[in-house]
């Protein structure tokens, strides 16, 4: 029998035949970690305990104590276990595909009759027997024949469509556990008694189609959740309650933010409280830019494919784009749409970024090199098609508007231009409460323009900017554009999601197609590097971000409405009027609620919707010239005096760009 060398992750290698198993090695390494091993790595592969080793490799044994590989196969296994419950319970049900997710798994079955809540518990219950049956898992390799004759003896006509959709190259594995038998590429753990039966959770049913075809039947789609132990799966449980109840959509609504309806999918509806919010913190972004030495543009919003063309985004990036005809032979008499001359019809596009519009107005007039750097900002409003299942609110939209800008430099003008963007931006993420955020720094692609000397010089300039503001950042090789260099910007919210947010980007593609060119200090002409930059990204995405940072409790000076003051008994509403007036005259966005109505039910019905202070005003307080301050997420309450409530109040509603 012929040899094989296997090699250990402690560079040290054993010689074993030909067709030794991963299960075989680790028992001869130790019987402890013969029990302990649940799958193994076969020069970077991962690897079932059953599957044999042919030729020399490099080899590592898992054990659960290896959290990727382990719960790979924990939830790998969790679908198959599932799958085997449903058809244990409904025979009749035919199964199709159950991947591993991010962190569970989904399963897809052909059933009739529709799954109910209380089906879902019913399929735990028999997953736990199975669990506790310990059942082996074996796996054959079949030839294609064989497996297809199979699936039609057992009445499972969705497996032999996936086994006609694997190379003919590639092995069919067959997975048993216990007696119940599935199509599978693997791996898998050794038998169902090492899956943790506390530490799984059926999370609902939806619809989905086989493989997307909406023209075959619509399928059901269990999806649960698995971890390694029952803290994780209970942390996670808390996670997903804490994220519902901040989720931004409940929130736009109890708050009168904004609304999205079939007629416009994708599209915000902004409502006066929404809006207040929006530009609130566009004119926030407007005085820090223009301090940041940015000078703001507008550009269309409808452009000519032309310019599309020459960009390059007609080729590459049409599918998203919402395109426009015109027939500019119309008199503006015919109501019929249809009659269009197509000669004279003109093809445009509603813009997806507002890159190529920048770079029309740096054209605009000869540039010279003293002008440069030159920072061009917009508050560009983008259409971008997007799959109405990808759409979430105001989180994935088709109608956004970014912060948007463009610098216009020299080759040896970036470096500093990176240090001051990361600068800028650091300091608008802690005004809006995120103080610390994570740098990825994205390298040159195998696919590129350029010269190697170029992207090393790039690559460098952006990697001291890093290092002269004092950050650290997270390097991804080969996750640069075509085209340069970026830096994406991460941050973490309250309950540790991360959003990536801002970006900077170094650019030579785009003026160089669009023949963008300065005068040197030699008379000559040169391409300046255009470099695309963003702090918040959209300002819809970025505010369903600070609903759910905050839960809808904006910070004083972003919230829509800063004060109510709500009056206890009628003979004091002319001076809840007065109250107001002093506010308003202060610069705090502030509203009387004088409704014949208990000041218990006024101050629940004004916490429901996220308003920071509520000031009460009765007999007493009209006397004393004060206010009784309510604030919300505190019980306690305090009395002030007038002046001093509406000067602080004055300074709390001061944005922290102008404190």
């Amino acid at each position: 029998m012929s040899q094989i060398s296997l090699t250990f992750p402690d560079g040290n290698a054993r010689e074993f035949p030909a067709g030794t198993t991963p299960a075989e090695v680790a028992e001869a390494i130790s019987t402890s970690l013969g029990k302990k091993a649940i799958s193994a790595s076969v020069d970077g592969t991962h690897w079932d305990l059953q599957w044999p080793i042919e030729s020399d490799a490099r080899i590592e044994i898992h054990t659960m104590q290896d959290e990727a590989q382990a719960l790979e196969l924990i939830r790998h296994d969790f679908a198959h276990v599932m799958a085997r419950a449903v058809q244990a319970i409904w025979p009749d049900t035919k199964v199709t595909i159950g991947p591993v997710t991010e962190k569970g798994w989904f399963y897809d079955f052909d059933r009739s009759e529709p799954f109910t809540p209380e089906d879902l518990g019913e399929i735990e219950s028999k997953m736990k027997e199975i669990i506790e049956a310990r059942d082996p898992v074996k796996t054959e390799v079949w030839d294609r024949d064989r497996a297809i004759a199979h699936y039609e003896e057992t009445g499972e006509p969705y497996k032999i469509e996936l086994i006609d959709r694997i190379p003919d190259d590639a092995p069919i594995r067959m997975y048993w556990h216990g007696d119940w038998q599935d199509l599978c590429r693997g791996p898998h753990l050794q038998h169902t008694g090492q899956l943790p039966a506390d530490a799984f959770k059926l999370m609902g049913v939806s619809g989905a189609y086989w493989f997307g075809d909406t023209k075959r039947p619509m399928l059901q789609r269990i999806q649960g959740v698995a971890f390694k132990d029952r803290k994780a799966l209970k942390a996670h449980l808390t996670f997903l309650e804490e994220a519902a109840k901040r989720d931004h959509r409940r929130l736009g609504r109890e708050m009168d933010l904004f609304h999205m309806q079939e007629e416009a999918p994708g599209q915000v509806f902004w409502h006066p409280n929404g809006w207040t919010v929006y530009t609130q913190l566009q004119d926030y972004m407007r005085r820090k830019q223009r301090i940041g030495g940015y000078r703001e543009i507008n550009t269309p919003q409808v452009v000519d494919r032309k310019l599309w063309e020459a960009s390059g985004h007609w080729d590459k990036y049409q599918h998203h784009m919402f395109v426009v005809e015109v027939d500019e032979s119309r008199d503006g008499e015919t109501d019929d749409a249809s009659a269009k001359n197509k000669e004279q019809t003109r093809i445009n596009a509603l813009k997806p970024m507002n890159c190529p519009c920048h770079v029309q107005v740096f054209n605009q007039g000869l540039k010279s090199y003293r002008d440069l750097p030159l920072r061009l900002a917009e508050f560009g409003s983008c259409a971008r098609f997007e799959p109405s299942g990808a759409l979430h609110g105001i989180m994935r939209v088709r109608g956004f508007t970014q912060d948007d800008a463009h610098i216009f430099c020299t080759e040896d003008q970036i470096q500093d231009e990176c240090a001051r963007f990361i600068d800028f931006l650091a300091s608008v993420y802690r005004d809006l409460g995120f103080p610390d955020f994570e740098i990825r720094f994205a390298t040159r692609p195998e696919k590129r323009v350029g010269t190697e000397e170029s992207w090393d010089y790039v690559e460098g300039a952006l990697e001291n900017a890093i290092n002269a503001v004092g950050r650290d950042y997270v390097l991804e090789p080969g996750d640069g554009a075509f085209y340069g260099p970026k830096l994406d910007f991460y941050l973490t919210d309250a309950i540790g999601r991360v959003w990536q947010c801002g970006t900077f980007q170094v650019d030579p593609n785009l003026p160089e197609r669009l023949d963008a060119t300065y005068i040197d200090a030699s008379g000559d002409k040169k391409r300046p590097f255009m470099l695309h930059r963003a702090c918040l990204g959209s300002f819809e995405r970025f505010i369903g971000i600070l609903i759910e940072e905050h839960s809808g409790r904006f910070p004083f000076w972003l919230a829509p409405r800063q004060v109510v003051v709500a009056s206890i008994v009628s003979e004091a509403d002319d001076y809840v009027r007065e109250v107001v007036a002093a506010l308003e005259a202060a610069g705090v966005r502030a509203e009387a609620d004088t409704r014949n109505e208990k000041i218990n039910y006024k101050v629940r019905e004004h916490s429901v919707g996220k308003v920071p202070v509520i000031l009460a005003v009765g007999h007493r307080e009209v006397e004393e010239r004060t206010v009784t301050v309510r604030r919300l997420g505190e019980k306690q309450t305090s009395v002030s005096p007038l002046y001093e409530i509406v000067t602080s109040l004055h300074s709390e509603a001061t944005p922290p760009d102008l404190r």
